[in-house]
C-alpha cells in the first residue's frame, strides 16, 4: 500500500509505556497518529512521541473523552480508533488504505481477533467481537466509563481483515483491569440511580459464567475458556458488591 494513507489513527492511553511504541509503529502507514494521554505516571507520552505520534495530554474522565479529543484534533477526514493493546496487521492496513480511497460507507466495523495466553479465543463471545473503528471524523464516542461506543449510525460496512487484540498480558494484569472496570461499572450504575440487591450478588455472577462457558461454548477453548469465564463471573460479582458498597455509603 502507499507509504501514507489519508487516515488519522487515534489512541487513548494511560500508563501504557510497555506497549504504546509497538501500537504506534503498527499504524505508521497512517498520515497522522494522535495519542491522547489521560495523565500517565510512566513514560507513555515520551515513548509515543519517540515512535512518531503527536501526543495530547489532559485529564479526561473517560476513554471516550480521550478519543473524542483526538478526533477533534484530526486533520484527515477518516479516523481509525485503536487501543494500545491492539495491533493493525499488514492485511488490515492494506484494506483500510483501499477502503478510504473508494469508500462505500461512512463507517466500518472490524472484527477483533482476541487472544489470551498466546492463543486466539474463538468462543465465549470473544470470537464474535465486532467494533466500529474506521469512520468519518464528524462522528464521536458516547462518553461512558465502560463499554464506550461510537454514536449510532446506520451506514456501516465491514472490513474483512481482523484487528489483533491482546487485552491481558498475564493473570496479574487481568486482575488489575478486572478490578478497575468493576469499579467503573459500579460507579456508572450508581450515577444512574441503580442499587445492588442480594439477587445481583448471588445470581448474576454464576449466570454470567454459565452463559459464557456453556451457552456461548467457552468450554471449546479449553482451560483458557474456563479461566476467562470464571474471571468474567468474578468481575460481575465485584461490580455488584461495589455497587452495594456505594449505596451503603450514600445512606450514611
Amino acid at each position: 500500500m502507499p507509504p501514507s494513507a489519508p487516515v488519522t489513527a487515534v489512541i487513548p492511553t494511560l500508563n501504557e509505556a510497555i506497549q504504546i511504541a509497538d501500537c504506534v509503529r503498527a499504524v505508521r502507514w497512517a498520515d497522522e497518529i494522535i495519542v491522547a494521554d489521560g495523565g500517565s505516571s510512566d513514560e507513555t507520552p515520551r515513548a509515543a512521541a519517540a515512535a512518531g505520534a503527536k501526543v495530547l495530554q489532559g485529564s479526561w474522565r473517560t476513554i471516550a473523552a480521550q478519543r473524542n479529543a483526538a478526533i477533534a484534533a484530526a486533520r484527515n477526514d477518516w479516523v481509525l480508533a485503536v487501543d494500545a493493546d491492539e495491533r493493525v496487521g499488514p492485511e488490515l492496513a492494506e484494506e483500510i488504505g483501499a477502503t478510504v480511497g473508494a469508500p462505500e460507507h461512512r463507517a466500518y466495523a472490524v472484527r477483533r481477533a482476541n487472544s489470551y495466553a498466546g492463543r486466539t479465543i474463538r468462543f465465549g463471545g470473544w470470537g464474535d467481537d465486532w467494533v466500529v473503528r474506521l469512520f468519518r471524523r464528524d462522528r464521536r464516542y458516547v462518553e461512558r466509563r465502560v463499554h464506550e461506543h461510537l454514536e449510532h449510525g446506520d451506514d456501516v460496512g465491514k472490513l474483512r481483515a481482523p484487528l489483533l487484540h491482546t487485552p491481558y498480558r498475564d493473570l496479574s494484569h487481568y486482575v488489575e483491569k478486572l478490578d478497575r472496570y468493576a469499579t467503573w461499572g459500579a460507579e456508572e450504575l450508581a450515577e444512574r440511580g441503580r442499587r445492588a440487591h442480594l439477587v445481583d450478588v448471588l445470581l448474576r455472577p454464576p449466570a454470567r459464567f454459565f452463559s459464557m462457558y456453556i451457552l456461548r461454548l467457552g468450554f471449546l477453548d479449553g482451560w483458557r475458556g474456563a479461566v476467562l469465564s470464571g474471571l468474567t463471573g468474578v468481575s460481575v460479582f465485584l461490580k455488584y458488591v461495589r455497587l452495594w458498597e456505594l449505596g451503603r455509603n450514600s445512606d450514611g
